[in-house]
């Protein structure tokens, strides 16, 4: 049975104040779990979990319009789990940075005291405190909706082999090879399989977002076979004829311009070597955007169908001018599950305008979605990946272009 506390109790052992209880409830960040009928607040043990999540996080530097989108669902034990593990990563960041600005204040304060010229190229560490903020607040949201996303796969999976494994043992890696991975994210391609990768294979990841590699790094280790760039794939700084493999998983159709991304990969290939780029179609996971348009048609889960700029249906279409023989590979999966949080935390997750809508009636959105899955939910997934080459001769492709 739960232990209750009054306002008075709870801010005591938070070692907060009432005022900052009841400004938390106001906002809607820290809602009591119940209200006498005098409409007294009361709260419970799971209660400081998610003022914790909130008072790091305000320590950290992030706003509390961020905070709040953060920290909706935080009363699943899994969702609270690896956002701890987030937030000590940040803070571990964050202390880093400390060290570095305290050392420069240093080396600038021994310059000045003995009359040497001072190296003001240290002290930019102090300017880089007011980007690192909004740094911190985007990886902060790409880890944990990337986290709330394999979750779900990972769990509730018909197929029980994974995604990753899966496409993974498609690559046919060799020692010797030279990869690319365009969009790594995470790295969870690499993470998940990492005592299958052979020896003496050079493999570069690749992300626009620095964030997103430090992720990677962090998730791989310091494994020789591995290194890191930062750039935009329509834009690939390697020279051409360099790699045995590049590898798009699930990130073509978030490139502004395919066909010059498309050209970049076939420029940097070597001839014959292969294109590995996967996606999925309209019908992937229609059931999470039904449920949602069930609750409130004016919930979109994503500005853009990704699908229609490059998925399963038109992606051989896409393909065809730039490479030969490309092939589609289907991985044939569902997701079935009776548990409400895993499919909420997903739908949190997207890119759409779903939590400016769910932020204020989040308990009954989760009230709704619990009586939808309690008999059992099946998510439909339709997802797999083109295999392509580079013509191995010189050719004319449309409008002249010669590959």
């Amino acid at each position: 049975m739960s232990q209750y506390y009054t306002s008075g109790e709870f801010a005591k052992k938070a070692h907060v104040s009432i005022r900052t209880i009841r400004y938390y409830d106001q906002k809607n960040l820290l809602k009591p779990a119940v209200r006498t009928r005098g409409g007294a607040r009361r709260y419970t043990d799971q209660d400081f979990a998610k003022l914790q999540q909130i008072l790091l996080l305000k320590y950290l530097g992030f706003s509390l319009s961020d905070i709040r989108e953060m920290t909706i669902g935080s009363g699943d034990a899994q969702f609270l789990l690896n956002s701890l593990q987030i937030q000590k990563r940040l803070a571990e960041e964050r202390l880093e940075e400390m060290k570095n600005v305290i050392a420069a204040i240093d080396s600038t304060s021994q310059a000045l005291k003995s009359n040497q010229q001072v190296d003001w190229s240290k002290m930019l560490n102090l300017i880089h405190l007011t980007s690192m903020n909004q740094s911190l607040s985007m990886q902060y949201k790409n880890a944990t909706n990337i986290s709330a996303r394999i979750r779900l796969h990972r769990d509730y999976s018909v197929n029980k082999e994974g995604w990753f494994p899966w496409l993974f043992s498609n690559l046919h890696l060799k020692s010797g090879m030279k990869v690319l991975e365009l969009g790594a994210g995470n790295g969870a391609l690499w993470s998940q399989n990492i005592d299958k990768v052979p020896a003496g294979v050079n493999i570069i990841l690749s992300d626009i977002s620095e964030g997103m590699l430090a992720d990677a790094k962090n998730e791989i280790g310091n494994k020789p076979e591995f290194q890191y760039a930062v750039f935009d794939a329509q834009k690939i700084p390697f020279a051409d004829n360099t790699f045995d493999l590049v590898i798009a998983n699930h990130m073509l159709f978030y490139c502004d311009d395919i066909p010059k991304t498309l050209k970049e990969v076939r420029r940097v290939l070597k001839p014959g070597a292969s294109f590995v780029c996967s996606t999925y179609s309209k019908r992937h996971m229609h059931e999470i955007t039904d449920l949602v348009q069930s609750y409130n048609s004016n919930i979109v889960l994503s500005s853009t169908n990704l699908y229609e700029r490059f998925g399963l249906d038109n992606g051989k279409q896409i393909l065809q001018p730039y490479f030969e023989d490309v092939t589609c590979h289907k991985y044939q999966d569902a997701i079935e599950l009776s548990e409400s949080m895993p499919i909420i935390s997903y739908i949190l997750s997207c890119h759409g305008n779903q939590n400016s809508i769910l932020l204020d009636h989040y308990q009954d959105f989760k009230q709704y979605v619990d009586h939808k899955v309690e008999n059992g939910f099946y998510i439909t997934k339709d997802a797999g990946y083109f295999s392509a080459k580079k013509f191995k001769t010189f050719l004319f492709t449309l409008e002249g272009d010669v590959t």
